[in-house]
């Protein structure tokens, strides 16, 4: 299957959305929480933060490690969505253009929030 122009950009926004979702959103916060252990501290300014930190060990330290890691998850992302484009294009289409929609509205949202609403 030939990737054209067009092709390429829509996986390619699918693929940044995926990847936001899995490290950033708080809705896939509880696919991340079982690899990270929750660090309070409080800062000089008296107000409490919060880190989280991948697991000591084992698999859940690998997963924590790629979770946190945006550039990781990236490729991983990037290869599932291309696995399956071309795996299964009739069932995945429809995902792939959810996400890539998504992925182009969040970035249009970034340069509305910097310049217009600055």
């Amino acid at each position: 299957m030939k990737i054209t122009f067009i092709n390429f950009l829509i996986l390619s926004l699918s693929s940044f959305r995926l990847t936001r979702l899995l490290v950033f959103d708080k809705i896939t916060e509880f696919i991340r929480s079982p690899f990270f252990d929750e660090i309070s501290e409080e800062n000089e300014d008296g107000e409490i933060e919060v880190f989280y930190l991948p697991k000591k060990t084992g698999v859940k330290k690998f997963m924590g490690e790629l979770l946190s890691c945006y550039w990781c998850t990236g490729i991983w992302a990037a290869a599932l969505i291309v696995a399956l484009y071309y795996i299964s294009p009739d069932y995945s289409t429809p995902i792939i253009l959810i996400l890539a929609i998504a992925g182009l509205a969040s970035i249009l949202e970034f340069f509305v929030q910097y310049f217009i609403e600055k």
